[in-house]
């Protein structure tokens, strides 16, 4: 499928898709006159890295989760042992912003409440 249709059905932009590109977070095939094709497998790895992108997650983290996930680099004890420590890194960071996010969700939602209540 062409670029468009990848944007169309994920929600990110053609730009954004060209930037992971760039990055080496994707790899679609070309068509002979040059256009991208991706492929089902592609929409889904759009689809992850638009997600852990918008929780936070650096470009360069999704990069390596995604090498590890396509076999693109190979695993070893050491790499297991890194990249454990930098997921649980990262699991600490979103925690963090989830708390976040709730107190200022509940903080919303009281403003609300009291709004109503003074009306």
């Amino acid at each position: 499928m062409k670029i468009g249709e990848v944007a169309e059905r994920t929600g990110v932009a053609p730009r954004m898709l060209r930037y992971y590109e760039d990055q080496e977070l994707l790899s679609p095939g070309r068509h002979p006159n040059g256009y991208r094709d991706y492929t089902a497998t592609d929409l889904g790895q759009v689809r992850t890295i638009r997600d852990l992108s918008r929780s936070g997650v650096p470009i360069r983290f999704i990069k390596i989760v995604l090498d590890r996930q396509t076999g693109a680099t190979p695993w070893t004890s050491t790499c297991d042992d890194i990249l454990a420590g930098m997921v649980r890194d990262q699991i600490i960071v979103l925690d963090t912003k989830i708390a976040c996010l709730t107190t200022s969700r509940d903080a919303l939602t009281q403003f609300l409440a009291d709004t109503r209540r003074n009306e």
